[in-house]
Formats: C-alpha cells, structure tokens, sequence
C-alpha cells in the first residue's frame, strides 16, 4: 500500500533518530585490525623488528615495492576540512568526522577499500595541500571530501597535478558520474538523445560544476545547458562575474546559455529535459510551479542532503516524469555510494596513475547497464546499495579504462579484475559479518 505525503514525511524523519543512539551506542564506525596472521608472540620477530628491517631495505632500493610489501596498494585517505559537510556547510573539521567515518565504512564494506578518515584543521587552501602531498606515501589513493567552493577546484587541481598517486574529489567526480548514471538511465526510459537534450542546473557549486563539465563530455550540448546560481541564472556579461574567484562561472557564462538567458531560479526549469538540484536543503526550495514549466517526460534531480529540494512526491504531482533525491529511503537515490566504491577499487586493482572524465563515464555506463538486467523504470534508474554484485562490474569497468588510456601499472583482463573486485569485497563483507557473528560487534 501507498504511503500518504504524512507517513513518507514521517518516515523521512526516522534515520536522523537512531543516528544520534547508534553512532553513541558503537562511538563511531570504524577500527582498525590485522590483515596477517599472528600464530603467536614469536610472529611479532617477522611482522616488526628485527624481521621488518629486510623489506624496509628493499623499499628503499625499489620504492615501488611498496605496494607488495604493505597496505598502501589497497589504502586512500578520506581528507576534508570540514567547510561544506553535506548539506550542513562550515561545521569544522570535528563534526565533519561522523561523515568522514561513514565513507570510510561504505569504501570498506562495499569496494574492499581501507580509506582512514583525516579531517585537517585549516581552511586554507595551500596548507591543505600541502597537508595532503605529505601524507601520500603512506597511501595509494586520496578521496577529497566536503571541501567548500571554489577553493574545491584549486585544490583537486593543484593535488592531480603534483601528486603521484590518484585524487579525486567526491563531491565532484563521484557526484557528477552517479548523475550521469542517472542521467543515462533516464535517458533509456524516455527515449530522449543526449545531445537533444535541454539541461538546467539549480546551484553552481562543486557537484553542479562537475556534473555540467562530464554531462559535456559524454554528449550533452553546452548550447542546450542553463546554470543558475543564488543570484539567477548565469550568462556571459555578469557584471559581478568578473571577480577573479567566480573563474568558474565565468568559463561556464562563456560555454552555456548562448541567447544571454537571464532571470531568477525558475529560469533553468522553463521547457527543461532534465534539471540537476544541489542546492540548500529543502523542502519548498524547488517550487512545483517551477517543475510544472518542464518540458514532457522530464526528469528531476533534487539531491540537497538531508532534504532534498522538494519532495519526490510533490514534484511528480507538478508533472515531473522521473524524480530522483540524494535520499535512500526514496526511490531513485542518486549517491555517490554507487560509484566511489568501485571506482577507487578499479583504480587501485590496476594501480591507475589518476582518475579521468573517461573512467567516470564507464562507471556510469556500466552502472546504467547494470540497471537496464534488472528492469529500468521511472522509480529504478540505477541500483541500490544492496546489489553488491554492480561494484565488481562498475570496478572492472573502471580498470579496463585506465588500462586502454595507458594509466594502468597492472594489466589484467575484464574476467580477471571482477574475480579481484569480487574476492576483496567478499572478504570486506564477511569479515564484518563473521564479526557481529561472534559477538565481537554488538547487536542492538
């Protein structure tokens, strides 16, 4: 049976509840323990000194061994500093470590991934890289999170350029592959082209940005997309553009809304396909008159965290075809989860030297694809979190990328890096049950 707009509303409430006694309840999500067999004391002559010595010695000759010798091939830094956490904004380095946490155990539980939480206590921009290049010998990848625009983009810049390992930014890349995932899946139930397609992005920060730039890439027309901000919508000759740290928007103004479009929010909705929402949370951010101007069969995005912009259920009364929210407890969740499991997995199991626009967008495809097996439908555009079997595929999917862009140190077959994908997450994932199994992890 339907729920009524009051139960969903109800129910909307429930995980913010028993988030506040369970993360009391376990203090926290993760911890670490050994990988390696400890028979008894004696083990501790091979797993630290004097044994440790000899393949120190042999990293120091052949820096490279380090990825046979410890974790670090299978090891990312979680890094932010607490200036943009979901949708709660500057909250500091300290309360952004619930959510640091969070992704670390969803890197774990669903890519087989060991991802350490840092929150750095600095907001500026060159510290925090700095920061960041110091602590990349000890890891193989770094995942940037919930970084405030625009220093967002000077940072995943800066750090792709000098570090020797991969970087990405979630709030960018994993973003923007999810939405074009959804994007893609959208796409099948309707029967729309990708370069027909008009685009409208409410919000231009990090998320939107990135998504604009890989939604260009995979087809979309820049001449079809318009972009709005908290002042309206985003046109070449805004005055207040010039500013040298809207460069961004200013670049998007040059490429996007050729007919100088201007106006207020609702611009970016009026005979829009699709419209991506990362703004403040909502609900009534989004009016249902805005979703109304629409253009037939068009899909919504409205993924502000916790609330999205506008109920699913009010955007869909409003004419909205396909709606979908950053939210599990609504159908059509559009999260980075999806994504940033198995991308990092695909990166790593081929020791990828960086992450591309074009490894993205096979995730996304392959995403996609994945849905379209089980049944594409307006309220099932990409699978849940718990279709584990879609991580291994997005992985593998992600490596064969790298591999074809001669990114890759390792080279293994499509075959060969599911078989990886699947044995790591089987061991991630077994491990915590063999662990609440015993007592060892309580139950509540």
């Amino acid at each position: 049976m339907d729920l009524t707009n009051e139960e969903m509303l109800e129910k909307a409430k429930k995980p913010a509840e028993e988030a506040i006694k369970l993360h009391r309840f376990y203090h926290g999500k993760m911890q670490t323990v050994p990988k390696c067999c400890i028979r008894d004391i004696s083990d501790f002559a091979i797993w630290y000194t004097p044994g440790v010595a000899e393949p120190c010695r042999q990293i120091q000759k052949n820096p490279d061994l380090v990825y046979e010798f410890t974790n670090k091939a299978n090891a990312i830094a979680v890094v932010t500093d607490g200036t943009r956490v979901l949708g709660l904004g500057d909250i500091g380095p300290e309360a952004g470590l619930p959510v640091m946490e969070g992704k670390c155990m969803l890197f774990k539980y669903l890519g087989g991934v060991d991802a350490v939480a840092i929150c750095l206590d600095t907001k500026d921009p060159d510290k925090f890289i700095e920061t960041v290049k110091n602590l990349t010998p000890a890891f193989g990848g770094i995942n940037l999170e919930d970084i405030a625009q625009p220093k967002c983009f000077y940072i995943l810049d800066e750090l792709r350029k000098d570090c020797k390992i991969p970087v990405w930014h979630d709030d960018q890349q994993g973003t923007a592959a999810v939405n074009l995932a959804g994007l893609y899946s959208g796409l099948k139930i309707t029967g729309k082209k990708i370069d027909d397609i008009k685009v409208g992005f409410l919000g231009c920060g990090a998320a939107n940005v990135a998504t604009i730039r890989i939604l260009i890439s995979a087809g979309v027309n820049p001449k079809n997309v318009l972009i709005t901000d908290s002042k309206g919508v985003i046109y070449s000759g805004r005055s207040d553009l010039d500013d040298v740290k809207y460069d961004v928007k200013r670049h998007l103004a040059q490429i996007t809304n050729p007919d100088g479009i201007s106006g207020g929010q609702e611009k970016v909705f009026e005979g829009a396909d699709v419209v991506f929402c990362y703004t403040k949370p909502g609900p009534d951010v989004v009016k249902k008159e805005w979703v109304a101007k629409m253009a037939n069969d068009a899909m919504l995005f409205a993924c502000a965290n916790p609330v999205p912009e506008i109920w699913p259920w009010e955007a869909k009364e409003a004419g909205a075809r396909i709606v979908a929210t950053g939210r599990s407890d609504f159908p059509n969740q559009i999260n980075n989860s999806l994504i940033f499991p198995a991308v990092f997995r695909g990166t790593l199991d081929v020791r990828a030297s960086a992450i591309t626009d074009e490894m993205c967008i096979a995730a996304a495809k392959t995403l996609s694809d994945c849905a379209e097996k089980i049944g594409l439908h307006e309220d099932y555009l990409i699978p849940t979190m718990d279709e584990t079997w879609v991580y291994p595929q997005v992985a593998a999917s992600v490596g064969v990328k790298a591999i074809e862009q001669g990114l890759a140190k390792i080279t293994m077959s499509r075959d060969e890096l599911i078989q990886v994908a699947e044995e790591k997450i089987r061991i991630a994932q077994e491990t915590t049950k063999m662990l609440m199994k015993e007592g060892l992890i309580k139950s509540v």
